[in-house]
């Protein structure tokens, strides 16, 4: 039951070239930096990874992106990372653009065993119609695009409405942070930092967390637990400096008032 490693390299094994992985965060907030660093140390490529972003040019999963490590990606916006961009529209990277909502419903899909769902999202749209451009190729031609979804009407409060069939996401790995983790892989996200890691660690076939205070079994109480250790094979507690090491995307501050 005892799922805590000793180190990064140790928590990363058996993560190999050509993967996918599931990455939590938004933004910044809330990424596995510490476990996204080792894989870029470890020289693994080929990747396809599942993200609410890509990260910016020089953190989170824009270390992968800017070494060329990241093959394909499916998120739900381009962010802030200019790299990231430039790599899509130059035809270098293959892009699933997919509804912020339809995302997480995917990956939280994957990990409670349902093969797909409808949802009214996309309905009328090129997600449903198929034709988003996935990859450009060097001359900014569409070389590849999404193909058309099986669309359904039922009938809702009495009135017919047309929905999508969106497959769920398995990722061979998933990848996440969380404030608190004891060694039995139960986990505790801080606030905003809940966002996606829950989802991703459901996702994964094989799911690794990084956690900034490791405690021992029985120390968190049930009803906090945000995610059941079920879904973690792995811990990987960090090291202070490792815990307190946070980016902010986008710095806006205003000038202060004078008081005199």
């Amino acid at each position: 039951m005892d799922k805590v490693v000793s180190s990064p390299r140790e928590a990363i094994e058996g993560i190999s070239s050509g993967a996918s992985i599931a990455v939590g965060g938004f933004g910044l907030c809330g990424i596995p930096s510490v476990l996204i660093q080792a894989i870029h140390d470890a020289g693994i490529d080929g990747l396809e990874a599942i993200s609410n972003n890509c990260g910016v040019d020089d953190w989170g999963l824009g270390i992968l992106l800017k070494d060329r490590r990241i093959r394909r990606m499916v998120a739900s916006y381009v962010g802030e990372n200019k790299e990231f961009e430039r790599q899509y529209l130059h035809g270098e990277l293959e892009v699933e653009l997919t509804p912020q909502g339809t995302l997480a419903e995917r990956l939280r899909a994957g990990g409670s065993g349902i093969a797909a769902f409808f949802t009214r999202t996309g309905v009328g749209t090129q997600v449903a119609e198929g034709g988003l451009p996935w990859r450009y190729d060097s001359q900014g031609n569409v070389a590849v695009s999404s193909l058309a979804k099986q669309t359904q009407d039922f009938e809702v409060d009495g009135e017919t409405k047309t929905f999508v069939l969106e497959r769920a996401l398995r990722p061979d790995f998933g990848l996440v942070r969380a404030a608190r983790g004891d060694r039995h892989g139960n986990l505790v996200f801080n606030q905003s930092a809940r966002n996606f890691n829950p989802l991703c660690a459901m996702a994964g076939k094989f799911t690794i967390a990084e956690v900034e205070q490791l405690v021992e079994p029985g120390e968190l109480e049930p009803d906090s637990v945000h995610l059941p250790g079920i879904f973690v094979q792995r811990v990987l507690p960090l090291t202070p400096e490792q815990a307190t090491t946070k980016r902010i995307e986008r710095r806006t501050v205003r000038a202060a008032k004078d008081h005199a």
